[in-house]
């Protein structure tokens, strides 16, 4: 190939090149110069969001537009500053508060609520919710709102408290006993107990009982009582009674678990006990010689009066049954014994009286002076029968 040749061609190749170049060059000028002017003429708008101010460059038309270009789906409960149908214009300013979900808890009902308020209280002043002073919220109040909170309230109610017998009126939001005295600072010790049980649900006017339990222990002396033993006698009358052996108590020491609810005395088990000295009988003996009135007519008589002579019974008012001498008349009802001045005739005498037969002087009675003698009768009748008579008296021994 000559060198003309080449000369030739390599001119045409480089006159492509230029070409190439120029109509890139074009394009890119014109394509910037497009996006130039298409930037240049976005507007600039302001958009706040949770507190934060955010610059748009935008050519939507609406605020509307600008949201959905945005990917941003408006809820209901959403803040907006300005309507969506508002125009676009530059250095335009919205602000948008994106509502949260709050899950909200009133005396155990649960609902849902959207809010764009800031903090706990904030929501309850706009749901109208009004709280007392013993009232509960958790969180805290003063909390902010966050998405998918979960706020929980207890109205307080009032109540009685007795704990340990000392009453009073307090508030409680609790649900059980348990809750309540936890609530209240209460703290229950090993034995103590309540009422209602510590799992009730409480409720308003409810009256909880607090029962403190206390266990001591207590020792006393107690007397043991002695024992009367009678034994017979042959040689006492019948129904007199001799003491032979006075009678002495013993002493026993007995421990007791003694159990106290609220201070008070509720139960008593004995846990021991011991002997400290043996208690002593007391011996009586007791007459079983029958006395008989029968006296042996062939017996050498003695002096003789003529007394007033009365009757008398073993029930008569202010008798006590028995005779001067012991004897038990109630028991003898078949004797023949008579009341006599033991300075006339002495007690023991063995006498006979006119109409009554013979008998033995055994008794003595305050009306009873002189000449004057009282003749036994076992009932009433008899007595009446008899009266008041004077009579002839033998003194037999």
């Amino acid at each position: 190939m000559n060198f003309k040749h080449v000369k030739s061609l390599f001119s045409k190749t480089m006159s492509s090149k230029r070409l190439t170049i120029v109509i890139t060059s074009s394009l890119v000028f014109v394509a910037v110069l497009g996006f130039t002017a298409y930037e240049t003429t976005k507007k600039t708008v302001a958009m706040t969001l949770d507190g934060k101010k955010k610059e748009i460059r935008t050519h939507s038309n609406t605020i509307g537009d600008i949201l959905e270009d945005l990917d941003i789906q408006l809820h209901s409960k959403d803040y907006l500053s300005l309507p969506v149908e508002t125009k676009v214009k530059d250095n335009l300013s919205f602000v948008w508060e994106p509502a949260k979900q709050v899950h909200l808890t009133l005396d155990g009902k649960n609902r849902t609520i959207w809010t764009t308020v800031d903090t706990v209280q904030d929501l309850l002043e706009d749901e109208n919710i009004k709280l007392g002073n013993y009232d509960q919220v958790r969180p805290e109040i003063d909390q902010n709102i966050i998405e998918n909170m979960r706020i929980d309230i207890s109205k307080a109610f009032s109540l009685t408290l007795n704990d340990g017998g000392n009453k009073k009126k307090v508030w409680s939001t609790s649900t059980t006993v348990a809750d309540f005295l936890k609530q209240q600072g209460i703290k229950l010790k090993e034995l103590d107990r309540t009422k209602p049980d510590l799992k009730h649900t409480v409720g308003p006017e409810d009256v909880i009982k607090v029962i403190r339990v206390k266990k001591v222990s207590d020792v006393v002396e107690v007397p043991i009582e002695y024992a009367v033993t009678t034994k017979k006698d042959t040689k006492l009358l019948q129904g007199q009674e001799k003491v032979v052996q006075q009678g002495e108590n013993g002493l026993v020491r007995k421990e007791y678990e003694i159990t106290k609810e609220n201070g008070k005395e509720v139960d008593r088990k004995l846990l021991r006990e011991k002997t400290i000295k043996e208690s002593k009988d007391k011996i009586v003996s007791v007459g079983t010689k029958i006395v008989t009135a029968q006296v042996s007519r062939g017996e050498p008589g003695g002096k003789e009066y003529f007394v007033t002579a009365t009757a008398y019974t073993a029930d008569c008012n202010g008798c006590s049954g028995r005779t001067a001498t012991g004897i038990n008349l109630r028991a003898n009802p078949n004797l023949k014994i008579i009341a006599v001045d033991p300075s006339l005739i002495p007690l023991g005498t063995k006498v006979y009286v006119e109409g009554y037969g013979y008998a033995v002087a055994a008794d003595t009675g305050g009306a009873i002076n002189g000449k004057i003698i009282d003749v036994f009768f076992s009932n009433k009748s008899q007595a009446y029968r008899w009266g008041r008579k004077q009579v002839k008296i033998r003194i037999l021994n």
